[in-house]
C-alpha cells in the first residue's frame, strides 16, 4: 500500500473488512432509488364515541403489502370506495405476550449499549471500564468494580446470581424474581469463554451509593453494566395484546388496529435495551368494543412514503455486524474503530460512520488485488481456524502454508504494478463516485474546459487533476457525500455566471462561510447586494446561467389548488 497507493497509512485482516463493509454501506446508499408507496388509514367512532385509529389490512379480498398502491391515482381511487363502505368489528383478538431480558453485557453487546444510551465511542467505553475493571478508591480502599470487560461469555457465576436475585427481592419485592435463575447461551460465532459476562463484582453495591466516588462516565456506566446485570436475572415483562378487525359490510375490506397494555412491568422496572433504529411498535390503547359493534366511519386518509436507503453504520451497529458475521475478538473491536478514524479512512458524521475517499481508494485496491484475503468469510473462517489451532485440532504449520503460498504470490503480483497502473485501475472502479455519474462531461475540467479530470496521488492522498497539465494546473480534492459546505474543491472566486434580463445586473457565484451563492452585481454599491444560498446538490463550479436563473425565481406561485382553492408555490427548503 505504501509503494503503489501513497497517501495510505495500514490494511489488516479485520480493519480492512470493517471498512469494506462501511464502503460497501455507502456504495448501497448510492445507487439507491426510492420507491413511492401509499398507505391507507380509517378513523372510526366506537358506539360510545371513542376514537379508533386503524390502517387498511384487505381491500378487494386481497391482503394489502407494502406496494399495493405505486401512486397517487390508485391511493384515491381505494380511498373513494373505502369511504363508500359501512364497518363493523368482526374480530377482537386478545393474548398475553412476554418479554424477556436480554442477557448480561459481553464486550460488543456493552460497547453497542454505550453509543446507543450515553454516545460513548468503542475506545472510550473500553477506557472507563478498564478504570473501573482495575479499581477505584471508594472509602480509601482501592477496589475493582465490574469483572473482567473483554468477554465473549454471558455466563455469570452462580454467587453472583444469588446476590442479583437477593437485591431484586429487597428493591422491588418476590414477585420479580423468576422461579428459577436464569441461564444464557452465547450466540456469538467463535466465542471465547475464558471470562464471565461483565458485571459488577458485588450487586449489593448499587449506582446510587457510588455516586460520590465516581466520575460522571464512570458512573454512567457502571449504572448500565449493574441495572443490565440485575434486569438479566429479573421476571419477563407482561404484556396484553390486542387485535381489532373492522370489516365492510360486504367483506371485501379490512382495517385493522393493533395495541397493547403493560400487565406487568417486571425486568422493564430497571432496564430496557436501546435499538439502533426507531420503531413503530409504540404501546397503544384500545377502546373497549364487542364484535359486532357498528363502527362510525368519520375518515379515510391517504399518505405518501419512500423507500428509505439502507442506514449508515454507526461504531455500535457495526460491531454487531462483525460479531455476527464472526470477524474480529471483542479485545478488537474497540482498537479497529480508532484506527479507521485515526488513518481517516472514516470520518464520524453525527454518530454515523462515512468513508471518505482515502477508505475508498484503500477498499477499492485492496478489493482489486488481494480480494480473498478481505473477503468476510475468509475472515470469519480465519477466527475458526485460529481457534481449532489454540484447541489442539489443526497444525499450525498447515495452517500457516495454505494463508502464506496465495498470499505471497498476491503480494508478488501487487509488487510488479506501476502506480499508473493502479491509478487507471482506481480511476475506472471509482468513476461514479468521482465524475458525477462517471460520464465524460463530469470529467470536464471546469477551468480550460478542453482537459479532462484524471486521479491523481500525492503524499496525502488522492485528489482529481487535469491531463493538460502543466499547461491547465487545476486540481480539487474528491468531493464526499456529505459536504454541503464542499470545502474540498478548489474554487475561483468570483464565477462570472451572465447577465440577469430581469435586473440588467451582472450574475456571480461565491463562496462565503456558510456555504456558496448566488449574487447580483459586485456589491460596491452602498447598499447590501441580493445573494441566494445555492441548493445542497448544485455544483457551483459547473452551475449555468440558465439554472441561476430557475433557482434565483423561487419561490414561485404554480396556481391555486382546485379543491382547496390555497396557492401553491415551489421553493427549496
Amino acid at each position: 500500500l505504501w509503494t503503489k497507493l501513497p497517501g495510505s497509512k495500514s490494511a489488516g485482516r479485520v480493519q480492512s473488512v470493517a471498512l469494506r463493509l462501511v464502503n460497501d454501506r455507502e456504495g448501497e446508499i448510492e445507487v439507491f432509488k426510492p420507491q413511492e408507496y401509499w398507505t391507507i388509514a380509517a378513523d372510526f367512532h366506537t358506539p360510545t364515541s371513542q376514537p379508533l385509529h386503524t390502517r387498511l389490512h384487505t381491500f378487494e379480498n386481497k391482503k394489502v403489502e407494502k406496494f399495493s398502491f405505486t401512486n397517487e391515482t390508485m391511493a384515491k381511487e381505494a380511498q373513494h370506495i373505502l369511504e363508500k363502505k359501512e364497518y363493523a368489528v368482526s374480530r377482537l383478538d386478545s393474548k398475553e405476550v412476554k418479554r424477556h431480558p436480554s442477557a448480561p453485557f459481553i464486550t460488543s453487546t456493552l460497547q453497542q449499549e454505550a453509543s446507543r444510551k450515553l454516545r460513548y465511542g468503542a475506545k472510550r467505553t473500553m477506557q472507563i471500564a478498564q478504570r473501573l475493571y482495575e479499581g477505584i478508591d471508594v472509602n480509601g480502599e482501592s477496589i475493582g468494580l465490574i469483572t473482567y470487560m473483554r468477554t465473549d461469555s454471558v455466563i455469570v457465576s452462580q454467587e453472583a446470581i444469588e446476590s442479583a436475585r437477593d437485591v431484586i427481592k429487597n428493591m422491588y419485592g418476590q414477585n420479580y424474581v423468576p422461579s428459577a435463575p436464569r441461564v444464557y447461551k452465547t450466540k456469538a460465532k467463535n466465542a471465547q469463554e475464558a471470562h464471565e459476562a461483565i458485571r459488577p463484582t458485588d450487586m449489593s453495591r448499587t449506582p446510587d451509593q457510588l455516586k460520590h466516588v465516581l466520575e460522571t462516565d464512570q458512573w454512567a456506566l457502571y449504572d448500565l453494566i449493574w441495572k443490565r446485570t440485575l434486569a438479566s436475572q429479573m421476571e419477563s415483562a407482561l404484556f396484553n395484546q390486542i387485535t381489532l378487525d373492522a370489516t365492510s359490510h360486504d367483506h371485501t375490506a379490512i382495517f385493522r388496529a393493533t395495541g397493547s397494555t403493560l400487565v406487568f412491568d417486571g425486568f422493564l422496572k430497571v432496564y430496557e435495551e436501546g435499538r439502533d433504529e426507531e420503531n413503530d411498535d409504540k404501546t397503544t390503547l384500545l377502546p373497549k368494543v364487542q364484535t359486532k359493534d357498528a363502527l362510525n366511519l368519520q375518515k379515510v386518509t391517504k399518505d405518501q412514503h419512500f423507500t428509505q436507503p439502507p442506514p449508515r453504520y454507526t461504531e455500535a451497529s457495526l460491531v454487531k455486524n462483525l460479531e455476527e458475521l464472526g470477524i474480529g475478538r471483542p479485545s478488537t473491536y474497540a482498537t479497529i474503530m480508532g484506527t479507521l478514524l485515526e488513518r481517516k479512512y472514516v470520518k464520524l458524521d453525527k454518530r454515523a460512520l462515512v468513508p471518505e475517499s482515502l477508505g475508498r481508494l484503500v477498499t477499492t485496491f485492496l478489493v482489486e488485488y488481494f480480494p480473498k484475503f478481505i473477503e468476510y468469510d475468509f475472515t470469519a473462517s480465519m477466527e475458526q481456524h485460529l481457534d481449532e489451532v489454540s484447541h489442539g485440532q489443526e497444525n499450525w504449520k498447515a495452517l500457516l502454508k495454505s494463508f502464506w503460498d496465495p498470499f505471497y504470490e498476491a503480494v508478488g503480483v501487487a509488487k510488479n504494478l506501476r502506480i499508473s497502473d493502479v491509478l487507471t485501475m482506481l480511476d475506472q472502479a471509482l468513476a461514479t463516485y468521482l465524475y458525477d455519474n462517471g460520464n465524460d462531461e463530469g470529467r470536464q475540467c471546469p477551468k480550460c474546459t478542453t482537459g479532462q479530470l484524471h486521479l491523481k496521488l500525492s503524499k496525502f492522498g488522492g485528489f482529481l487533476g487535469c491531463n493538460h497539465y502543466p499547461t491547465c494546473d487545476y486540481t480539487r480534492k474528491f468531493h464526499t457525500n456529505d459536504d454541503t459546505n464542499d470545502d474540498t474543491t478548489e474554487f475561483l472566486e468570483p464565477r462570472v455566471l451572465g447577465h440577469d434580463p430581469r435586473t440588467d445586473e451582472t450574475m456571480t457565484v461565491r463562496r462565503g462561510p456558510y456555504g456558496f451563492y448566488i449574487q447580483w452585481g459586485d456589491g460596491t454599491k452602498t447598499e447590501k447586494p441580493r445573494r441566494v444560498a445555492l441548493p445542497k446538490a448544485t455544483n457551483p463550479l459547473t452551475l449555468s446561467l440558465e439554472e441561476a436563473l430557475e433557482i434565483t425565481a423561487l419561490p414561485k406561485v404554480l396556481g391555486q389548488d382546485p379543491e382547496t382553492q390555497e396557492t401553491i408555490s415551489v421553493a427549496i427548503g
